[in-house]
């Protein structure tokens, strides 16, 4: 705690100020843990704020794994709004029902902390139903924990959270896509008890084109707040504080939480992951599996004994224009086209240079 705050002062601020709030709940959750605040989680509280304060109603937070997004969004931000507001439902979602309680465990801990209890002395746990799946409090508020596909007939919620709604094994399945995403459709987003002011957040790294972040925005209007893992190009972001107002700026090639995740370890999670995981889950720009505009399955292999001959020869090199930091890559491709209109690439190499090299 700051000491230029008095213990009063104190409270009041983190009853305000909801990344202080956050941070709080860490240190209550994780007493041997070192917590690291960064913008991006200043920036995931301040329009988690935004939603509460009914500013925004549909929000997607597109962030990569272990970037503290499960604790800010499923665990301290349903405590902090039933602080406010005891009288709240929240349905909150999972992929599985063991993360789903998980997180709901956290958030019921953080709820019955005596700290909690000073700061919001009017929410109560109720003492007949504290069960982890389900926790009311006094004044019949709630947090319901569930899971994609869960049953919720005759259940409704003023805000729903959706934390991962696929494992990144079942998005490469479309029929395990297409259930997540009717299931949204077909179940969840009627149950909210006020089609017009109530609030969903959906939360996650992005896995494929057709998840469940791509499958929504086809279908109303989302805020959309995306952090990359490796900045592609620079960046400003604005962050509405209750403290203040500021802009952050990230330069291209910048990592997003340096000091937990230096740009050596983000190329080495790469290496080991793979190109395809990595543009999803860190990058947060999916791309299908058998490419975009061009197609890998329009690529063949031949021997250099084929008797392939090519009447034109060329070499194309994408280069920046200004020398680069060393995440930023250059593409050198010979090829050849024949007169039947066949195209040979000889050769494709890439590697950090500037345009001189």
């Amino acid at each position: 705690m700051d000491q230029t705050f008095t213990a009063a002062q104190y409270d009041a601020l983190l009853r305000a100020d909801f990344a202080g709030f956050a941070h709080r709940a860490f240190c209550e959750l994780n007493p041997r843990a070192a917590f690291a605040m960064n913008w991006h989680v200043e920036a995931m509280a301040a329009k988690l704020a935004a939603v509460r304060e009914g500013r925004v109603g549909r929000l997607i937070i597109n962030v990569p794994p272990r970037y503290l997004k499960s604790h800010v969004a499923s665990v301290a931000f349903p405590a902090w709004c039933l602080g406010h507001d005891p009288s709240l439902q929240m349905l909150c979602v999972s992929y599985a029902q063991d993360l789903a309680d998980k997180l709901a465990r956290d958030c019921r801990r953080i709820m019955m902390s005596e700290w909690y209890q000073r700061l919001f002395p009017g929410t109560r746990l109720s003492s007949q139903r504290q069960a982890v799946p389900e926790f009311e409090t006094t004044a019949l508020g709630c947090r319901l924990a569930t899971s994609v596909g869960g049953v919720l007939t005759g259940r409704g919620a003023d805000m729903i959270i959706i934390d991962d709604p696929l494992k990144p094994e079942e998005a490469l399945s479309q029929a395990q896509r297409q259930a997540a995403n009717e299931w949204f459709d077909h179940t969840l987003y009627s149950r909210l008890n006020d089609k017009r002011n109530g609030a969903i957040v959906l939360i996650m790294h992005r896995l494929h084109e057709d998840d469940l972040a791509g499958h929504v925005q086809a279908q109303e209007l989302w805020e959309v707040v995306c952090y990359p893992a490796i900045a592609e190009e620079d960046e400003i972001h604005l962050i509405e504080a209750y403290l203040e107002t500021r802009l952050v700026t990230r330069r291209r090639g910048e990592a997003l939480h340096p000091d937990r995740e230096p740009l050596d370890m983000l190329e080495q999670i790469r290496r080991t992951i793979g190109e395809y995981n990595f543009a999803g889950q860190y990058q947060q720009a999916p791309a299908p599996q058998g490419g975009g505009m061009v197609k890998a399955a329009w690529f063949k292999s031949y021997m250099p004994t084929s008797g392939r001959r090519s009447s034109t020869r060329s070499c194309r090199a994408g280069t920046p224009r200004t020398r680069p930091p060393s995440s930023v890559i250059s593409a050198y491709a010979p090829a050849g086209a024949s007169r039947a209109r066949t195209f040979t690439c000889y050769m494709c190499c890439a590697g950090a240079w500037n345009t001189p090299n």
